[in-house]
């Protein structure tokens, strides 16, 4: 495996990113909805760094299935989340591919009432997006690569690692 990001260089930006957001929200209070599985570990550095009014809430959205690198159609379950209404949401995900995911996400945490929706990536890969959309916190553009590590996965493997790393053929 090729190590695209360090974990060191992960931890410096994820500080950075919480300052930008500290900024950004300047004490109001805010409810962070992470998009579940690859966000998690994102989102628990993320959180534990923004010194605001903070609760914690997650969704599932998932057009990945199994040992697929192509995405399929997009499930939005929203069970775990609390009532949103005239809430500041910052919403989480690991990574900026086509677009697609974070726009109806984004909509649907509208729909549900929510004040203002603000997006946080990790990680946004060049040369994918298919639909116009702009996050407002981003911490690495990355190639147009497969990536795993710090929460991403293939097939529900390697999400522990400390890094993101590209995946080479065979492993």
């Amino acid at each position: 495996m090729e190590v695209l990001i360090t974990a060191d260089r992960i931890q410096a930006r994820v500080e950075e990113l919480a300052t930008e957001i500290v900024c950004a929200y300047d004490g109001k209070p805010v409810t962070v909805v992470g998009i579940l599985t690859g966000c998690l570990v994102f989102t628990a550095d993320l959180i534990r760094r923004i010194n605001l009014p903070l609760r914690v809430a997650f969704i599932t959205a998932s057009s990945y299935r199994g040992e697929t690198v192509v995405p399929g159609r997009l499930e939005i379950r929203d069970e775990l989340l609390p009532d949103i209404t005239g809430r500041h949401i910052l919403l989480l995900d690991d990574i900026l591919d086509t677009g697609k995911t974070l726009t109806r996400v984004v909509a649907h945490l509208i729909d549900r009432g929510a004040a203002s929706v603000k997006v946080g990536v990790l990680l946004r890969k060049i040369g994918r997006q298919e639909v116009p959309f702009e996050p407002d916190f981003v911490g690495f553009t990355i190639p147009d690569k497969f990536v795993v590590g710090y929460g991403l996965d293939f097939n529900d493997e390697y999400r522990h690692l400390p890094f993101v790393g590209v995946l080479l053929s065979g492993e």
